[in-house]
């Protein structure tokens, strides 16, 4: 077989850690779900239930956590959003939501940064939110656990905090679409496979973020996240 080459050195493939192992997990597909908690869809003037809507993220803006984001540029109002994080193990399209948890391989916790301000410009005009949703380390995420190990998460609490104050505090049991839910619907318009990661939605309290600040959040049982926001002159 003819080994391909390249114009271009091809860039590293994006991944993830898994907690308590050298491997790791590359990194195929983000899916977000978006208003997946009717607290934090009242908060941006929206209806608690809709059938759910995704949105992507690049694969290359997973960062680890620890890692100290850049301030992005275009955007005077960066937020944060706690989420549980879904790692497809096992591929398959048109999964039913009774079969769903079987496709999973871990969980893991992310944060979905968003610029908030150009999403709402997007949104209000009918335009896609991707200038929002997605830049350079906009998908902070935790070391994955293993299913076997932890069981599926289904009533932990979710919760971030800002320089030690508390912003989002709720409960995965608050959920709108479940996890099963999730997988399923997302199947439906694309075959998952081995490597996706699914953000699951976030909780009421989003805030706004400035550099300096420091961010720790977590899903009980799961894992806990921790960025800071750097001033993008000292990147």
């Amino acid at each position: 077989m003819t080994e391909t080459s390249f114009v271009f050195p091809p860039p590293p493939r994006p991944s993830v850690a898994v907690r308590d192992r050298a491997e790791r997990i590359a990194v195929r597909r983000v899916l977000c779900v978006g208003r997946n908690y009717a607290a934090h869809a009242r908060e941006l003037g929206n209806d608690d239930r809709q059938p759910p809507f995704f949105f992507l993220k690049p694969a290359d803006a997973v960062v680890e956590s620890g890692t100290v984001v850049p301030y992005p540029p275009l955007t005077r109002n960066l937020h944060h959003e706690i989420e549980l994080v879904v790692v497809i193990g096992r591929g398959g399209a048109e999964i039913a939501a009774e079969r769903a948890l079987g496709h999973v391989y871990g969980y893991a916790v992310g944060i979905d940064l968003t610029r908030r301000d150009l999403q709402f410009q997007a949104r209000d005009a009918g335009k896609p939110w991707d200038w929002g949703k997605s830049f350079d380390g906009c998908a902070p995420c935790s070391p994955v656990v293993p299913a076997e190990r932890i069981g599926h998460p289904g009533a932990a609490r979710i919760w971030l905090g800002v320089n030690g104050t508390l912003k989002q505090d709720a409960n995965l049991s608050e959920m709108i679409w479940s996890v099963p839910e999730v997988i399923a619907a997302a199947s439906t318009a694309m075959r998952l496979e081995p490597g996706d990661l699914i953000y699951t939605g976030t909780p009421s309290g989003v805030g706004a973020l400035v550099p300096g600040d420091r961010v720790h959040g977590g899903v009980d049982a799961v894992a806990t996240i921790e960025i800071s926001i750097a001033d993008p002159s000292a990147a």
